[in-house]
C-alpha cells in the first residue's frame, strides 16, 4: 500500500436528485426523490432534504412515499445523467490515464500516474482544483477522497459529504478505522457481517484483534486473509483503467404477476430489443443469449444458448431468447423477466447465410409481436429504475406520443416552450414549464393527447451562451410567476419545503450545509 494520498475517490453527491434540481428550479431545496414509480419500485437517489425524513437509496418507493409523501417522485433520465458524467470523467482524465468509473456518479483515480507529487499538500490542491472544476462544468458537487489505497480513499469521500474534501494521512489509518463497523469494508456483507457478529466482531478494530487465524477460520482463507489486511489499512488493489463489461442485459419487474402466456413471450421480444440496442451503443457483440426468469414464489432461473458465433443481430437474439422462455413454465405467473448476452467481442463472425435465414424467420414474428405489444395496453411497471427511463426514452423516440406521461419527463409547448410533467391522470397531464437558468416556471395542465405538447430531450444544466450554473441548491426556490410554489399544483406530487429538527430547510446534512463548506483533512 502506498502511504502518501495518491489514490483519489470521487462521488457525485445525491447525484440524479441533484442533477434533477439543478434542472427544475422550482424543486431546488425541496424533497426529491428518483426511481421506479411502480408499487415494486425502488429508490434511486434521494436528494439531502429528503433524506432527512429517513429516505435512502434502495428503499421500496411505498415506503419511501410514507416517510416523505410531500416529495417529488420522478422518474430517472439517463440520457442527462450520461451527459453530465461523462463532462466529469473528462476532468478525471486531465489527471491522470489510469481512472477506474464504478459508476455514472463514482469513480478511483490513480493520481500518481498522471504526475502528481506523492504529498499531502499536492493532493489537497489536486481535490481542491477538481471540485471547482466539477462545479463550474456541471453545477452540482462532489466529494473527494484522498489516500494511499482505493478503500480508504473511498471511506474518505463518505466522510467528506456533501460537498467537501476529506484526506487521509498516512500513518492514521488503524486509528481512523478502528471504531468503524466492519461493513465499512470492502466485501462484508449481510451474510459475513452476521458471521463476525455471531463471533463476538462487529468493529474494524475487533476485527484486527481477532487475527488472521480466527478470521480464516470464520470465513475460509482467501475471505479471511483479505479482511485482515483490510483491517489493517492495507488494500493493494489497484486502479484498474478500463473495467470490460462482461455481459449486457435488460429486465423489467411486473406490478402484477404476468401469468398470460402471449404476454411473456412479447415481453422477452421487447427486452431482446433493448438488450441489443445496449449492446450496439456499447459497441459490441454476444455470443450467448441468457433469459432470465423470476416467479411467483421469488424463486429464480436462467436458461442460456450460445450462438455459433458473437451477434448483434435483434432478430437472432429475439429468436433465441424465444427458444429459451419456450422451455420454461410460466403459467403460474413471473414478477420478473430478462434477456442478455455474454461472451462479448467486439466484432461478429456468424455464417451470413445462417443469420440471414434466421433474421429472416425472425422479422415477421418480431413485427406480430410489436403490433400486439402496441395493443396490450399499459405495460408493466418496472422495478429499476434504470428501466423507468429506458421506457421513457423509448416513448420519447418513437414516432407517436408515449400512452403515459410520467413525473420527470421533459416536455416541449409549442406555444409555452420547454417543460417537464408533473403528473397525469384521467386524461390530462400538469406542465410546469421552466428552464435549469430560469426563475420557478408557471404550471398548466393540458389534454394528454394535445397536439402542441410533445415529448423533448433533456435541457443542458448550465446556459450554453453564458456558462453559468443553475442557483445553489441549498436556497429555497423563488415563487412562480403566478404565485404557485408547489411544483405540483394540483396533482397531489409536489414536494414543499423539508424541514429539520431545527426548522431549517435541508437540515441534517442538506446541500444548504455542503455550500462553501472547508476542505478538511482528517487525521
Amino acid at each position: 500500500m502506498r502511504g502518501a494520498p495518491t489514490i483519489l475517490h470521487l462521488d457525485m453527491d445525491a447525484f440524479y436528485a441533484s442533477a434533477e434540481q439543478a434542472a427544475k428550479p422550482s424543486l431546488r431545496g425541496k424533497p426529491v426523490i428518483v426511481g421506479g414509480l411502480g408499487p415494486r419500485g425502488v429508490v434511486a437517489t434521494a436528494s439531502y432534504e429528503a433524506r432527512v425524513f429517513g429516505v435512502h437509496s434502495a428503499m421500496a418507493m411505498a415506503q419511501a412515499r410514507r416517510l416523505c409523501p410531500n416529495a417529488a417522485f420522478l422518474i430517472p433520465r439517463f440520457a442527462l445523467y450520461r451527459k453530465v458524467s461523462d463532462s466529469v470523467m473528462r476532468l478525471l482524465h486531465t489527471l491522470s490515464p489510469l481512472v477506474e468509473p464504478l459508476s455514472l456518479d463514482e469513480a478511483f483515480v490513480d493520481l500518481e500516474a498522471g504526475g502528481t507529487e506523492a504529498t499531502v499538500e499536492a493532493a489537497r490542491a489536486v481535490g481542491e482544483r477538481l471540485r471547482t472544476d466539477i462545479r463550474a462544468v456541471t453545477g452540482l458537487t462532489g466529494s473527494v477522497g484522498l489516500a494511499g489505497s482505493k478503500m480508504l480513499a473511498k471511506i474518505g469521500s463518505e466522510q467528506a459529504k456533501p460537498d467537501g474534501l476529506v484526506i487521509i494521512e498516512p500513518g492514521t489509518e488503524r486509528d481512523l478505522l478502528g471504531p468503524m463497523s466492519v461493513r465499512t469494508l470492502p466485501g462484508v456483507g449481510p451474510a459475513t457481517a452476521e458471521t463476525l457478529r455471531r463471533a463476538g466482531i462487529h468493529t474494524v478494530a475487533e476485527t484486527r484483534e481477532a487475527g488472521e487465524a480466527e478470521l480464516v477460520r470464520l470465513l475460509g482463507r482467501a475471505h479471511g486473509t483479505s479482511l485482515f489486511l483490510m483491517a489493517e489499512g492495507r488494500d493493494e488493489r489497484p486502479v484498474v483503467a478500463e473495467r470490460d463489461a462482461k455481459s449486457i442485459s435488460a429486465e423489467d419487474t411486473f406490478d402484477v404477476d404476468v401469468t398470460d402466456r402471449t404476454r411473456v413471450q412479447l415481453e422477452i421480444a421487447r427486452l431482446a430489443d433493448r438488450c441489443v440496442r445496449r449492446l450496439r451503443e456499447a459497441g459490441r457483440s454476444g455470443r450467448t443469449v441468457v433469459i432470465k426468469v423470476r416467479r411467483y414464489d421469488f424463486s429464480t432461473l436462467t436458461r442460456s444458448e450460445t450462438l455459433r458465433g458473437p451477434t448483434d443481430d435483434p432478430g437472432v437474439v429475439r429468436e433465441a431468447a424465444a427458444r429459451l422462455i419456450d422451455s420454461v413454465d410460466t403459467t403460474a405467473g413471473v414478477r420478473l423477466l430478462g434477456v442478455g448476452v455474454s461472451g462479448l467481442a467486439d466484432y461478429t463472425q456468424e455464417d451470413l447465410f445462417a443469420q440471414a435465414a434466421q433474421a429472416a424467420q425472425a422479422a415477421q414474428a418480431a413485427q406480430a409481436a410489436h403490433e400486439a405489444l402496441e395493443d396490450a395496453g399499459h405495460p408493466p411497471g418496472p422495478e429499476r429504475p434504470e428501466a423507468v427511463g429506458e421506457r421513457a426514452e423509448e416513448a420519447s423516440e418513437g414516432a407517436g406520443k408515449p400512452r403515459h406521461w410520467l413525473p420527470g419527463t421533459d416536455v416541449r409547448h409549442t406555444e409555452y416552450g420547454a417543460g417537464w410533467v408533473q403528473g397525469s391522470g384521467v386524461g390530462r397531464v400538469t406542465v410546469r414549464f421552466e428552464e435549469p437558468w430560469s426563475r420557478p416556471g408557471r404550471v398548466r395542465t393540458f389534454a394528454v393527447d394535445d397536439p402542441a405538447l410533445e415529448p423533448s430531450e433533456p435541457l443542458p444544466l448550465l446556459r450554453p451562451d453564458e456558462g453559468t450554473g443553475p442557483a445553489p441548491q441549498g436556497e429555497a426556490a423563488d415563487p412562480s410567476p403566478d404565485g404557485t410554489a408547489d411544483p405540483a399544483e394540483g396533482m397531489g406530487q409536489g414536494p414543499r419545503e423539508a424541514e429539520g429538527p431545527d426548522g431549517s430547510a435541508g437540515a441534517g446534512g442538506g446541500p444548504g450545509q455542503g455550500q462553501g463548506q472547508p476542505v478538511t483533512s482528517r487525521p
